[in-house]
């Protein structure tokens, strides 16, 4: 047996070349002008791409069809996509608007829970990439939902309202958006699991004309990725590109809304004997902070100081919260890590009750940044530095499994 002895041979080699040559042709953008050309920045594009070839045929083949629904992690410390938040988990399944699904595990303790129902992608350059685009049609947060006393929940999607958790669906819907936001480091995940209520059948196994489409999907999937970020945002995000090292104002949108939060990204360049101080009131509700790299991927969470919320941020006497963006550790308690990038992005959201701070940037010599704190900016020895780190590693392990 050879090739060409198959009726689908031809087809499935011919998919899996072009496969190939765009994943080949989606690498030359790594040395995209809006990356700089450190040894570190040109690697992080490349991991970047890497990270996500990892997931492309999970989210266009293994998880695709909505019959035999799978709830796929999109996130994790060794995989970032979509501007993630570090203080997030991101999960999707792929729905039709036709079936009646079952979400059913535990609540955990996390302060935002959200589960929205995603609709069709609408067409036009505003778009970003697949598995994105989608419009919110409906959706439920932690708050709203019927939890057992055990911690336990089941949540109904499509088909006839049920009471007490459900959401409905339309003929366009697509997939479900699955949020979890942590402020603590010792809240805990919610587990959950999916399925369609009826099935009463094995799943099938890919045929031939499935695999060649997901060769395609995947293919649109690696060039987007690539080509998307972080021209998509700098064109439709609000994201002021011309002007960095400030916040632009933020505008949520009605989808914003729906999805229970609003957000402003910062694009920052950074000299090698620079700092730049991040200043705003503090105030209710759920915030986050997440410094990013060039493609709008979160730093590394899981090791270093680059991601605050409300309970693990320092407080000046004044009511303002302080974060030093800078190169080396300043021996402050809110130190934000460059990890040795010289251009990234920070990205604030919002979640909850409350409104939104208006945030505020100075952009110092790194000789003068201690004349530029107030006196009692909260210092951190190496000893408490080392023991943050150890808080944030442990945290982040309980988020993910490890």
């Amino acid at each position: 047996m050879a090739f060409s002895d198959g009726l689908d041979d031809a087809a499935l080699d011919a998919a899996w070349g072009e496969f190939c040559d765009r994943l080949k042709a989606a690498g030359t953008y790594a040395f995209k002008d809006a990356n700089a050309t450190s040894d570190v920045q040109r690697t992080d594009a490349f991991r970047f791409l890497t990270q996500n070839l990892g997931q492309a045929f999970d989210l266009a083949l293994e998880t695709r069809d909505p019959r035999y629904p799978s709830i796929h992690a999109f996130c994790n410390p060794t995989r970032k996509l979509g501007g993630d938040c570090a203080d997030f988990t991101y999960q999707q399944a792929w729905i039709d608007g036709e079936s009646t699904y079952r979400i059913s595990g535990t609540r955990g303790t996390t302060k935002f829970f959200n589960i929205t129902v995603q609709g069709a992608r609408p067409a036009g350059p505003h778009v970003l990439h697949e598995p994105f685009g989608d419009t919110p049609e409906a959706n439920v947060f932690g708050h709203e939902l019927h939890v057992e006393a055990d911690g336990t929940f089941e949540l109904y999607i499509g088909g006839a309202e049920r009471a007490p958790n459900w959401l409905p669906t339309t003929p366009e819907s697509r997939k479900l958006f699955i949020r979890q936001g942590f402020d603590r480091w010792d809240e805990r995940p919610g587990r959950l699991g999916i399925e369609r209520v009826d099935m009463a059948s094995p799943k099938p196994v890919p045929t031939a004309t499935e695999m060649v489409e997901a060769m395609g999907w995947a293919g649109d999937f690696v060039t987007g990725l690539m080509t998307s970020w972080p021209e998509f945002p700098f064109t439709y995000g609000g994201v002021d590109s011309a002007h960095p090292n400030r916040f632009p104002a933020i505008d949520a949108s009605a989808a914003d809304a729906k999805r229970g939060r609003a957000a402003a990204n910062m694009y920052w360049k950074l000299g090698p004997d620079d700092a730049l101080i991040v200043e705003f009131d503090a105030h209710e509700g759920l915030w986050m902070l997440t410094n990013m790299g060039a493609f709008f991927t979160s730093m590394d969470f899981l090791y270093r100081p680059v991601s605050y919320t409300p309970s693990r941020t320092s407080t000046d006497s004044d009511g303002k919260v302080r974060l030093v963006l800078a190169h080396d550790d300043p021996g402050v308690h809110n130190w934000l890590d460059t990890q040795g990038f010289e251009r990234g992005n920070l990205t604030y959201r919002h979640m909850l009750e409350g409104q939104p701070a208006v945030l505020r940037t100075r952009l110092v010599g790194r000789a003068a940044l201690d004349d530029a704190l107030p006196p009692d900016t909260k210092r951190v020895s190496s000893s408490e530095r080392s023991a943050q780190l150890w808080d944030r590693f442990n945290g982040v392990r309980g988020r993910f499994p490890l």
